[in-house]
């Protein structure tokens, strides 16, 4: 084979490895401008570009490979990199500068290793097949989902990080989940015998099977099961499929037979440059060892990345010289979190410890020996003390009298760390190694929006732990410099959104001209304050959107009770209570989809939306659904849009509970709430969780004792699991803490709010949370079930209160004295359905085609 060589005038870079780690390096590169200085080659073996494994788990919640992508389809020709997906470096021949692939040979003048790791698996008679399951990449996903067809059990070996992230995965795909660990406790590197407690009864509590101290011997045929695992100690466990979680080993082959120096446990040896000990070759991520050590986060991997690109791009770099492996973690929607020396092994250390066994919740404070430093810390249960401790350990920031404070419960303790005591040293984005010194130097070059920070800097954009500490930094520093962070709800009220929902409560104010007359500036308002504002009435006082005083509130969709589309139609969404229709209900949606020609689509929310009606349109078409039983939907509102269910006890013979049944008396009962932002429900029968509850704002799923109450999930753009607030419920609970917590997040959340990003910014956390919704410690529960019963007892369908009242059907004429349609708008057919073109619109048409 010959070798493919680089063109005359520039060197030829090869990068082995398309993980995050490799991906980070190229980015650098990019934006280095080094790209000029090489032609870049970069190798991998998954036939998908880079993809973000630090939420892989998520691939099994709906998301598909594509939005875990790290970048754009075209990225890498944009940029004029060489991308060889699906093609695996079969040798590195050092003595000719050239590396052996399936398609050729290539040379090259420099090389990168980022060849990342590979999943052990204990040698264990018996582990192959469908038994023999990893955890760590989408291939292997893929896998798991098959062996998953018809299971009923799968156990996972390992209770490290990845090994409680497999645990959850089988666990959504509606299997009895096992962990199986080696140690006397869960996540043994990280945690100390007491968080390891705390995570365990945790994990129990979601109905996750915990086995310590096992060793497994022998994996055999099962009898009730497909397999059964022999323990040492004589005990079995029967399973129908395995996922081996027991670490991770750096990918160093290809650097061994090359003969490159390795380390004393594996990976491949490198100095502070990265360089291995053939200079023309850097190793960067989980494969390299430097100092012998081994670094299995992300953020490790991207500092070395960087580190090689400022010396191939011929700028001054900083010297790679270890990392912080401190994590902050979700596991089965638990926060676990360990800093530093998290088990107190300095000679010497003191450690405070703070225990909740009611709540299984666990904190940890490891000073230095000399008491005046943090050295490490352990949390499990809330990670909102992660943040503070974090600072405090990393830059050597004197203690408190009483340390002790710094992890007792919220208002018990010493405050929260204040963004001027960090030096600007301080490491604020560890994947993207973003300084308190940065931001202030962003904030000096002008930048005053956290959006334009972000862009700038990166910071935020990788996993996204340190969102919260950015903001109040950056905050903070806008305020040192004399630059008002001014947090008032817009130029017309000096207020927040809770504020004015105060005010509008307390006052019992009904309009927005008296709310701006007492409390505000101006005449007329903004398109800010007036949506708000609008919303916080119809939370209050739960009054027709439709009526004169505030229809100039409302935007465009609540304004004609329907979606504006981008070609100027409306999109009609009734609503299907629990996705349960009635074959009649069926035939008239067909039916009024074939009168007005309209597109017809079923959305994941199990509800069907009609588009391409004309807004003088609108009042036929809902006339004629209303008449035969169906109400308005609310797709258009900051309110209640669906409640999802599988088809529980009625009809499948997993189910434990009635879904259907519950996901109808939900959605009927919330389906009039406004609230700050848009509110998704979902009610699955059993664990196999057909109905994705754990991505909604309140999920429900049945067990066999009653239902488990999750909250504060999404599964839109910024993706968040909901997080366990209650267990095996009855109905009567199950809807009181529900009402509770809706209320709760009306009151106090800020505008275009959803409850996931409230919930990250809520003070105290879950804990705090559990503290208001079930054990009423602001003595506002009954107040709140008799807020949302108002809100349930006026309901009422706005398009029937609209159809009565032939004032309000005047808006959706086309114009104002003519209740004709436009004359100018014609229909082409789009997607085998009609789509309106204006004629100006038409005739580009025509002339295109005449072109073509």
């Amino acid at each position: 084979m010959n070798a493919i060589v680089s063109p005359i005038g520039r060197e030829r870079l090869v990068i082995i490895g398309n993980g995050m780690v490799g991906h980070h390096g190229i980015e650098q590169l990019v934006e280095r401008g080094a790209t000029g200085r090489y032609e870049v080659h970069v190798f991998g073996e998954e036939r998908q570009r880079a993809y973000d494994r630090v939420h892989l788990s998520e691939y099994f919640g709906g998301r598909d490979a594509e939005s875990l992508a790290m970048c754009e389809a075209d990225y890498y020709a944009r940029h004029g990199i060489h991308a060889h997906l699906g093609v695996q470096v079969l040798e590195i021949d050092r003595e000719r500068c050239e590396v052996v692939t399936t398609e050729g040979r290539h040379s090259y003048d420099k090389l990168i290793l980022a060849t990342g790791s590979y999943p052990f698996v204990p040698p264990i008679a018996g582990a192959e097949g469908n038994s023999r399951l990893v955890y760590r990449t989408l291939d292997d996903l893929d896998a798991i989902r098959a062996a998953a067809q018809g299971a009923r059990r799968g156990v996972v070996v390992g209770g490290g990080l990845l090994g409680l992230e497999a645990a959850n995965a089988l666990k959504s795909l509606g299997l009895e989940a096992h962990v199986v660990e080696f140690a006397p406790r869960l996540m043994p590197v990280q945690l100390d015998a007491e968080g390891g407690a705390a995570l365990k009864a945790r994990i129990e509590a979601l109905g996750v099977g915990v086995h310590l101290s096992r060793a497994t011997q022998e994996i055999a045929i099962g009898e009730a099961y497909a397999y059964r695992m022999n323990f040492q100690d004589g005990d079995f466990l029967e399973t129908d499929l395995i996922v081996f979680s027991a670490g991770i080993r750096p990918q160093d082959a290809l650097a061994r037979a090359a003969g490159l120096e390795l380390g004393a446990r594996g990976g491949v040896a490198v100095d502070n440059d990265c360089r291995t000990s053939d200079p023309a070759i850097y190793a960067i991520g989980e494969c390299a060892a430097w100092n012998g050590s081994v670094f299995g986060l992300v953020a490790p991997g991207y500092s070395m990345a960087r580190t090689v690109a400022a010396q191939l791009a011929g700028e001054a770099h900083a010297p790679f010289t270890g990392a912080d492996m401190s994590t902050k973690l979700k596991l089965l929607g638990v926060d676990v979190g360990s800093i530093g020396d998290a088990q107190g092994a300095t000679l010497g250390s003191k450690s405070y410890r703070f225990i909740d066994e009611a709540r299984a919740s666990y904190r940890r404070l490891v000073v230095s020996p000399d008491g005046k430093t943090v050295i490490g810390a352990v949390l499990v249960g809330d990670n909102s003390y992660y943040d503070t401790l974090l600072q405090y350990a990393q830059n050597g920031i004197k203690l408190p009298a009483e340390p002790s404070g710094l992890i007792l419960p919220a208002g018990e303790g010493a405050p929260a760390l204040g963004a001027d005591a960090l030096p600007d040293t301080a490491t604020i984005c560890s994947c993207h190694n973003v300084t308190k010194g940065a931001v202030c130097c962003q904030v000096d070059a002008g930048v005053t929006d956290l959006g334009e920070l972000k862009a700038a800097t990166k910071a935020g954009t990788g996993c996204g732990g340190c969102a919260a500490l950015l903001k109040q930094v950056f905050e903070h520093e806008l305020s040192a410099r004399g630059v008002e962070v001014d947090k008032s709800l817009c130029e017309h009220f000096a207020y927040t959104r809770q504020e004015l929902y105060g005010i509008v409560r307390v006052e019992g104010i009904k309009r927005f001209d008296e709310l701006l007359a007492k409390h505000g500036r101006g005449h007329v308002g903004c398109d800010i304050c007036k949506p708000a504002v609008g919303s916080i009435l119809a939370s209050c006082w739960n009054q027709p959107i439709t009526d004169p005083a505030l229809i100039p509130l409302q935007d465009t969709n609540d304004t004609f009770m329907a979606n504006m589309q981008k070609n100027g139609t409306y999109s009609i969404v009734p609503r299907i209570a629990g996705g349960e229709i009635t074959p009649d209900k069926l035939i008239v949606l067909g039916e009024v989809a074939k009168k007005y020609d309209l597109y017809t689509k079923i959305t994941g929310g199990q509800r069907i939306d009609l588009f391409g009606a004309q807004l003088h349109q609108l009042p036929d078409i809902w006339g004629e659904l209303i008449a035969a039983g169906f109400e308005t939907g609310h797709a258009y509102g900051k309110s209640l849009r669906t409640v999802k269910s599988c088809v529980g006890s009625t009809w499948c013979r997993y189910g434990v509970q009635d879904s259907v049944g519950m996901a109808l008396f939900l959605e009927n009962r919330y389906k009039g709430l406004r609230a700050p932002h848009k509110i998704k429900f979902a009610v699955s029968g059993c664990t196999r969780e057909c109905a994705e509850a754990q991505s909604k704002d309140v999920g429900v799923i049945a067990t066999d004792k009653g239902w488990n109450l999750y909250v504060a999930g999404n599964g839109g753009m910024r993706p968040r699991h909901a997080e366990l607030l209650a267990t095996d419920l009855d109905d009567d609970t199950l809807v009181r803490y529900i009402d509770r917590f809706l209320m709760f997040y009306v009151r106090t959340a800020d505008r275009l709010q959803r409850t996931s990003v409230w919930r990250e910014s809520l003070e105290g956390g879950l804990d705090y949370l559990k503290q208001v919704v079930i054990d009423d410690r602001l003595s506002l529960a009954a107040e709140l079930e008799a807020q949302m019963q108002h809100v349930v007892d006026t309901y009422e369908c706005e398009w029937a209160n609209a159809l009565k009242d032939e004032e309000k059907l005047k808006r959706f004429r086309t114009f104002v004295n003519d209740a004709r349609p436009d004359p100018d708008i014609h229909f082409v057919k789009e997607r085998g359905q009609p789509r309106p073109a204006r004629v100006s619109e038409l005739h580009l048409i025509s002339v295109t085609e005449e072109v073509v």
